[in-house]
């Protein structure tokens, strides 16, 4: 007889990840002492302890290690199996839920939907803009099912797809002291209020150049809006790094300036993620597939087009 139940495989997932019980419980929608005893349960029918209380949090043992790494499996295809389903009864073939990495990165994702809704108009795309600031997180705890990275994780969970590469600018007001320049390096930056989407340690600009280089901004501002960092930038309340597509309308514009970083330039490669399966749902093999070819080497081209069928696209909250 089967002693393993859907209800244990989610207990000893949600104890790893959460470490102890009351984190695990309120996760689960359980008391600490419902869930200890359902522990408890578990371990005396299998014969073996499966966590060890080392202080305040729960450890795994080494059958425990074994379980939560198969229950992982387990509990992931029952979602996307719950979810398919869903999909069916309610009429659609199926769903796909995407985030990108970068707010920016939306702007040119149009084009993309709309051709894919076109030549499958069952399937629906949501965007999942609540995922965009740890895409890869939502993406291996089921969330998503595609998101649009410049980096993949060592994580066997998750598989990724080259895209295409693009450049890293900074971006100043026409009147900046700046706006001259051939190109900056990072001491260029150590006087200046510089506008960022995130915090040093998740920043491509940091990693790539002010890190390595031991620079730290006069100030730094987080904005994750890119036109209130555009607005304030032309305002000559501080300087940015942006995709070069993503300002080149402004700088024809003349209202910005775009200036090369380091005298090489930094270029960054985008991918598409995915969870890793050796039996991935044909129609999201066949969007990962359209999608490279859609966008490879010409993100630009998506400012040509600014609307989406409401059949095919929906935001997800």
């Amino acid at each position: 007889m089967l002693k393993l139940e859907t209800r244990h495989l989610r207990l000893v997932v949600a104890i790893a990840d959460y470490g102890s019980l009351t984190r695990a419980g309120n996760q689960l929608h359980l008391t600490q002492s419902a869930l200890s005893h359902q522990l408890t349960d578990l371990e005396s029918q299998l014969g073996v302890r499966l966590f060890e209380r080392l202080g305040k949090r729960m450890e795994p043992t080494a059958a425990g290690e074994r379980l939560i790494a198969r229950a992982r499996v387990a509990v992931q295809q029952l979602r996307e199996m719950e979810h398919e389903v869903k999909q069916i009864a309610s009429g659609r073939e199926a769903t796909i839920r995407l985030a990108t990495e970068c707010y920016t990165c939306y702007h040119w994702l149009p084009p993309v939907f709309k051709a894919f809704g076109e030549r499958f108009p069952k399937v629906e795309i949501q965007i999942v803009p609540s995922a965009t600031s740890r895409p890869i997180r939502a993406l291996v705890a089921g969330k998503i099912d595609i998101c649009i990275v410049l980096q993949l994780p060592r994580d066997r969970r998750v598989e990724g797809v080259p895209l295409f590469d693009d450049e890293l600018v900074a971006v100043v007001a026409p009147t900046h002291p700046l706006a001259s320049r051939a190109y900056l390096e990072a001491s260029d930056f150590a006087n200046e209020h510089l506008l960022n989407y995130s915090p040093p340690e998740e920043s491509h600009l940091f990693q790539r150049l002010l890190t390595p280089a031991g620079v730290m901004p006069r100030q730094l501002s987080l904005i994750q809006l890119t036109e209130a960092m555009i607005e304030l930038t032309k305002a000559g309340m501080g300087i940015c790094a942006l995709a070069r597509w993503a300002v080149e309308p402004h700088v024809r514009a003349g209202t910005l300036c775009a200036i090369p970083l380091t005298a090489g330039g930094l270029s960054r490669r985008w991918y598409s993620a995915t969870r890793a399966a050796k039996n991935k749902p044909e129609y999201l093999r066949e969007f990962e597939q359209f999608f490279a070819r859609a966008v490879t080497g010409a993100p630009e081209s998506a400012h040509s087009i600014t609307s989406i069928s409401p059949r095919s696209l929906t935001l997800a909250s």
